[in-house]
């Protein structure tokens, strides 16, 4: 298992599926029960940490040498992230290349749906890991080969722990909270909140039918990141969609 976050594996990277690749076996490890786990898990923790920044700092400089600008979008199942992303790269048009990374444990059914619109997409398939890390990002540009100047999406494993210790190499990260989930969503996976650029709350068409305290979902995020940019947005309605690409523009 994994020590960072229990998804499975010693090292999720293991587990990634590019479009048109194989699936890797499982390849287990003996367990020595003669050593220290606290200890054991701590230094391999780090150790996961250290080599994934090492990887998303070259990750960052291959994208910022040819121009290119990465986005890690970020939330929890269902928030709304496919559709969002589907009506994102619909409107952007043929204003900008865009291309897409899809991150799932299973299925291409989200890259099926991005391929409908007409943009390039690879679709990284982690097996048990509930996140992407720098490594399975640098595989997917390599896939990807997007052309200088372009936009890349990346949409992260639905999960609002993991994918924020993860830094993929991205030039930004935008976290998607809807209103259908709970208000105090910030308050108990504080550390994603804090390490967002942009926090999108989606869904906002839905407002007179959900029990939802917007004031204080956007107090708690702004407890935890004063600075944080908040769009209030509808994905199918189109509500903010328009400050959400001017946002996307300024990158």
């Amino acid at each position: 298992m994994c020590s960072t976050c229990g998804c499975g594996g010693e090292d999720a990277s293991t587990r990634v599926t590019l479009v048109d690749g194989p699936h890797p076996h499982e390849h287990p490890h003996p367990h020595d029960h003669t050593h220290d786990h606290a200890t054991r898990s701590v230094l391999l923790e780090q150790d996961i940490l250290a080599k994934n920044d090492l990887l998303a700092a070259a990750n960052r400089h291959r994208l910022a040498e040819r121009g290119i600008i990465a986005i890690n979008l970020m939330s929890s199942p269902g928030s709304g992230k496919t559709t969002l992303l589907e009506r994102t790269v619909t409107d952007l048009g043929d204003r900008r290349e865009t291309l897409v990374i899809e991150g799932d444990q299973e299925t291409w059914l989200d890259a099926e749906r991005i391929r409908a619109t007409g943009r390039k997409v690879v679709q990284i398939n982690t097996g048990a890991g509930c996140h992407l890390d720098a490594e399975m990002f640098g595989r997917g540009l390599t896939e990807l080969a997007p052309p200088d100047g372009s936009l890349v999406f990346v949409e992260n494993v639905g999960n609002l722990v993991c994918p924020a210790l993860f830094d993929l190499g991205e030039s930004a990260r935008v976290v998607i909270i809807s209103v259908t989930e709970g208000a105090d969503k910030p308050a108990k996976y504080p550390y994603m909140f804090r390490t967002a650029d942009l926090v999108l709350l989606n869904k906002v068409d839905l407002l007179p039918y959900v029990d939802f305290d917007v004031d204080l979902c956007l107090d708690l995020i702004r407890r935890l990141k004063p600075d944080v940019e908040l769009l209030p947005v509808s994905a199918t309605r189109g509500d903010g969609l328009d400050a959400w690409q001017s946002w996307l523009a300024d990158r």
